[in-house]
């Protein structure tokens, strides 16, 4: 199969024949239909975040299932899936808590006596986060992907296994929003206009969006957003904290700054929660003012939304499919696998929401 490969940090994708395996007992063998990408691909392949060279990136996925393991029993062979790097083993302390998406358990890859799920030649190569989706197929353990259902197009669906459901589920799982509260989302990118939009679902009463480029307020408007500040000008808190008379009771950083997560604190209300969504590089350290806890103000980390992907995905494929969720509107343009490092450039420019990468 074609696949995108990642052979040294910061080098451009390599689009190489890659050699897959087949579904073991509780593997799922899926045909790419459309991947994302994914602004946490990018972290990974500038050096941001650490990874296992050679890789296969790229982790938003819609498909079809083509083969199935043995012991498989959520999915079968023409199911439509989307697939959610939170894999979850269904029985350690986290899973059974209800975090599906903390589960660390080393049973859902391969063991190393048994044959690799990807390669090239006769050498191994890493699976990303478990999936690798920058491929025209994605071999994975059955407890990292779900079904939906079938009238839902999979170009859009792409986006639900990881932007949207990280959205979503910052805002009703981590954050625990409660309808009629106030929101400030910090960065409108395909993250930051999920979350807006998730926020508008849950029923936010003011939604603002922030932004260092202006052009973006039309299209955080469209998602939910009943304000916007341009963040160029600086001292962004001071202007959310006069607009709001003291403050939001939600602030959403989806960037992956220190700046603007120490933003996103400072421009809270007294009890107000600040939610970390935006994946900041390994090393760099937040500094808060220590007096402000006295306000009961909390800041909190999320990964992946604190999602229950088996529950969250086939409700978010039912609010697009109600309308309720803008997906289309998310996607700036659709390109071949071959183009991904310009999608790449693209990203880090801002100049688009998303990228979709769609197989024939």
């Amino acid at each position: 199969m074609k696949a995108a490969v990642l052979r040294a940090v910061g080098a451009p994708l390599e689009i190489e024949d890659v050699a897959i395996s087949k579904p073991g007992p509780q593997e799922v063998l899926i045909r790419a239909i459309a991947t994302g990408v994914c602004h946490s691909d990018l972290h990974f392949q500038k050096g941001h975040y650490p990874a296992a060279l050679p890789t296969v990136l790229g982790h938003e996925c819609a498909g079809v299932v083509e083969q199935i393991g043995s012991e498989v029993r959520t999915v079968k062979p023409g199911d439509h899936v989307v697939t959610c790097l939170s894999a979850f083993c269904g029985h350690c302390e986290f899973c059974v808590s209800g975090h599906l998406s903390l589960c660390e358990e080393p049973e859902l890859q391969r063991a190393r006596d048994e044959a690799p799920r990807l390669g090239t030649g006769d050498r191994p190569m890493t699976q990303f986060l478990n999936l690798s989706a920058f491929a025209e197929q994605l071999l994975i353990h059955e407890h990292a992907c779900v079904k939906i259902r079938p009238d839902m197009p999979l170009d859009r669906a792409a986006l639900i296994g990881c932007a949207v459901t990280t959205a979503y589920g910052s805002v009703i799982r981590t954050a625990e929003l409660r309808p009629g509260q106030s929101v400030a989302v910090l960065g409108c990118g395909g993250i930051g206009l999920a979350t807006i939009n998730a926020a508008a679902i849950a029923g936010a009463g003011r939604i603002i969006a922030i932004d260092r480029v202006a052009s973006k307020e039309q299209l955080a408007r469209e998602f939910g957003a009943t304000d916007f500040v341009d963040a160029s000008d600086g001292d962004v808190w001071k202007k959310v904290l006069s607009m709001t008379a003291g403050g939001v009771d939600h602030a959403f950083e989806a960037i992956g700054l220190t700046a603007t997560a120490e933003e996103a604190f400072r421009m809270l209300r007294r009890r107000g929660i600040a939610t970390i969504i935006g994946m900041i590089p390994v090393g760099q350290k937040l500094s808060l003012n220590g007096y402000e806890f006295l306000k009961e103000k909390q800041i909190r980390g999320s990964f992946m939304g604190s999602n229950q992907f088996p529950i969250d995905i086939p409700r978010i494929v039912d609010f697009y499919m109600s309308g309720r969720l803008k997906l289309d509107e998310m996607i700036s343009r659709r390109i071949r696998l071959d183009q991904v490092n310009e999608a790449f450039a693209e990203m880090e420019s801002g100049a688009i929401a998303r990228s979709v990468i769609t197989f024939d």
